[in-house]
């Protein structure tokens, strides 16, 4: 049976931009209302004022705090009386990209802290009312659940994560009547990417080296967000959006080892991970000197 959008509850997290935005607005279209979270006040309010107010609610969230996290959800049963659907799509990157060897200790934890744990906090205090309401959780993970993470390991780490704890809540809801489904996006037209696309040379360098061009083209947050309301309405177990990404994610294991192997082996990628490193290991020390 269809999964009807209309009338119900949607919590977003990381809704001010990008996804998160263009999902809202997908949603409301459906007939959603909606409770609207990000890190600052203003960023959630200006995305609520192109909405009907009756149908929205606009929370300032840190995801990294449980107990804001619980407080959030209470706010949004009080507004509306109950809360259907969750959407912990919260996430941030490195800007520049470093290695493992020269990311600074603090910066790596904090990605995952608000990538990976962030995700699981917004789910746990969200979780009593979606298994009331026989409801849905989406996560969003990343086509980085299967790809090689090189000079970005801690979001790969946090997205393959998002991956594994989706999938065993999956199973674990199966027999509430509650379900949960992982997004994948591919390359989105985002700030987060803008890095990737030209905004550094060295990273758009190692992406022409390792992606054949079809798998580099950005797609429209519009585009994830029509996919997003799709998979909704089937509960899909998993929305790979756009679509030719879908291939990669079910040969994972051939596509993988083909990959990595590439990976290690490709002399470009080598010069491009060196470049990083040294200019990582630059600016710390400038900052050493600043200081």
């Amino acid at each position: 049976m269809t999964y009807s959008l209309n009338d119900k509850v949607v919590l977003i997290t990381g809704a001010a931009g990008g996804i998160g935005a263009a999902t809202a607005r997908a949603l409301f279209e459906q007939g959603a209302r909606l409770v609207l979270t990000d890190l600052r006040q203003a960023d959630v309010d200006a995305l609520a004022a192109e909405f009907d107010p009756a149908r929205v609610l606009a929370l300032a969230l840190d995801v990294t705090d449980m107990r804001a996290s619980r407080l959030a959800v209470a706010d949004a049963v009080r507004r509306f009386g109950r809360l259907d659907v969750v959407f912990a799509n919260a996430g941030i990157a490195w800007d520049p990209p470093k290695t493992v060897l020269t990311v600074d200790d603090a910066e790596f934890e904090k990605i995952v802290e608000v990538d990976l744990l962030g995700v699981w906090r917004t789910v746990k205090a969200a979780l009593p009312e979606i298994v009331k309401n026989r409801g849905q959780v989406l996560t969003t993970s990343s086509i980085y659940a299967f790809m090689n993470g090189t000079i970005n390991a801690p979001y790969a780490i946090s997205k393959a994560g998002v991956e594994s704890f989706t999938r065993a809540l999956r199973t674990e809801l199966a027999g509430s009547g509650a379900s949960a489904s992982v997004l994948y996006p591919g390359w989105v037209k985002t700030p987060m990417t803008e890095l990737a696309f030209g905004g550094n040379a060295t990273v758009t360098r190692f992406l022409e080296a390792l992606l054949p061009k079809p798998l580099r083209t950005l797609v429209a947050p519009e585009t994830i967000a029509a996919d997003v309301v799709k998979g909704l309405k089937k509960r899909a177990p998993r929305i790979i959006s756009p679509s030719r990404w879908a291939a990669a994610s079910l040969l994972r294991g051939v596509v993988i080892s083909a990959f990595d192997r590439k990976l290690d082996t490709d002399e470009t990628v080598r010069e491009v991970v060196r470049q990083i490193e040294q200019d990582s290991q630059q600016s710390r020390g400038n900052k050493r000197k600043a200081a």
